[in-house]
């Protein structure tokens, strides 16, 4: 069938794949080098207590089947096995079914470590993973065109996560429709990067420039994608320098570069004249057979996405198949910040000597600037900004996290950046703080980033329990 395939789709199809393989090597990266604390047999929320309570109906993985930290690690650095070798162009090397199987292997991975993955996984850039793998998997090789109707899926799930995410900011703070939520978010955004501090002290008009561009490129540019070349070559351009931009002011893993892997496949490049092979019946058959799958169950994500009690980031089948998107439906007017400390007294006095823990990327000391770490994820670190929101985010893993600083966990305190003990401590407390960005002369005279201000009290000081 002439109308199966694109010969002006072959460079995005080559640029796309190399894209998601190297998002995939940052995904599985960091599985495997944070899930023995958040994950293990001893971790926070620790797998095997999972799936003793959670059918394997409703979160299918290998882990269902199996788990050890052994296993999983082996699962996690194959993951990064094979998406070096995808990133490096192995499939390209060999017949389009063993290339379709090679791209199977990092989306069964990933799927069995999100589906057990909890809290820790709960973001929506994984089920964005999870779907724009599957995607892949049907995108072929060298061996045929790119397909039409797969790009044409891919487009919609790019269309979805714009405009989802387009819909929930209108719907959900008033700031957004004010234009005036940029004021706001470079400074109480989850991780700040390196040039947010700068992103905040643009002048107020432009925020509001931000703001209405962010519209625009949301609710208009992504029905553009579907209209004749050029004009979706130059509405995915348009997406792909708002999320570069977006990519300078903060910290947001991966989500950005898989939106830009995305656009790329929307981009069309010169072909250089390079044709079609004929098309294998089987491989038409399939694609064509998934195509009206994941149309059929796009009617529940279009359904919330149109729906005035829209939710975010919901995914509405166990293999993430077809999913809703959004962020930042709300916008915090404060950052609060839960600060960690220890003591090696021997009595928690208030006016004791209490040292404050590190963590790699979220807030702490006032004069260290924030590092720039996506397309690398800090679990730990952002759900830290998700208990600063409320107790309750913190409500199933917090007291355990406490546990391990008590017993000195070697495997937790690498998460954190410094660690002020050379022994555990005798109590840990955690206190809430209101943290700001100092003004151009505050940073001109102290060189520190951040003001803060004490709250209120997080968690008392607490000691292990050593009659257990």
């Amino acid at each position: 069938m002439d109308w199966f395939t694109s010969d002006a789709a072959w460079l995005g199809r080559l640029l796309f794949q190399r894209a998601l393989a190297a998002v995939y090597l940052v995904a599985f990266l960091t599985a495997a080098l944070q899930f023995r604390a958040l994950l293990g047999e001893r971790g926070l929320l620790p797998i095997p207590r999972f799936t003793a309570r959670v059918p394997f109906r409703k979160a299918p993985s290998l882990f269902q089947l199996h788990y050890s930290d052994r296993y999983f690690g082996a699962c996690a650095w194959a993951g990064c096995a094979v998406s070096a070798a995808l990133l490096a162009g192995v499939d390209a090397l060999v017949p389009l079914w063993a290339a379709m199987a090679l791209w199977l292997v990092p989306w069964v991975l990933y799927l069995s470590i999100v589906n057990v993955g909890q809290t820790w996984y709960g973001f929506g850039w994984e089920s964005l993973l999870l779907e724009t793998g599957f995607l892949a998997v049907f995108l072929g090789n060298d061996d045929v065109g790119p397909p039409v109707v797969v790009l044409f899926l891919l487009r919609w799930l790019l269309l979805r996560v714009e405009f989802g995410a387009g819909l929930i900011k209108l719907r959900g703070d008033a700031c957004w429709r004010k234009l005036t939520c940029l004021d706001f978010h470079h400074e109480t955004q989850p991780m700040p990067g390196p040039l947010s501090w700068f992103f905040h002290r643009l002048p107020r008009p432009v925020h509001r420039l931000e703001a209405a561009a962010n519209h625009v490129t949301q609710l208009v540019v992504p029905f553009l994608l579907f209209a004749p070349q050029p004009v979706a070559t130059a509405a995915a351009s348009l997406m792909i320098l708002t999320q570069l931009w977006l990519v300078a002011s903060g910290n947001f893993a991966w989500l950005n570069w898989l939106t830009i892997a995305l656009a790329l496949s929307v981009v069309e490049w010169p072909s250089g004249g390079r044709e079609s092979p004929p098309t294998p019946l089987w491989y038409e058959v399939v694609v064509l057979a998934v195509a009206a799958l994941l149309l059929l169950l796009s009617h529940r994500p279009v359904r919330n996405m149109l729906s005035r009690r829209q939710v975010m980031n919901r995914s509405f089948d166990p293999l993430h198949l077809v999913n809703s998107y959004g962020a930042f439906g709300s916008v915090g007017r404060v950052r609060y910040e839960v600060v960690v400390e220890g003591t090696l007294d021997e009595t928690p006095e208030e006016s004791g000597r209490w040292r404050e823990y590190e963590f790699k990327g979220k807030p702490g000391e006032l004069g260290r600037w924030p590092r720039q770490f996506a397309p690398y994820h800090l679990r730990l670190d952002w759900m830290m900004w998700f208990a600063g929101l409320s107790p309750s985010y913190a409500g199933a893993w917090f007291s355990a996290f406490v546990e391990r600083l008590l017993e000195g966990d070697p495997v937790t305190l690498r998460l954190l950046r410094r660690v002020p003990f050379d022994e555990p401590p005798r109590f840990v407390r955690a206190r809430l703080f209101r943290y700001r960005y100092t003004d151009w002369g505050e940073l001109r005279e102290s060189g520190e980033c951040w003001r803060r201000t004490y709250v209120r009290e997080f968690l008392p000081p607490t000691r292990l329990d050593r009659g257990r």
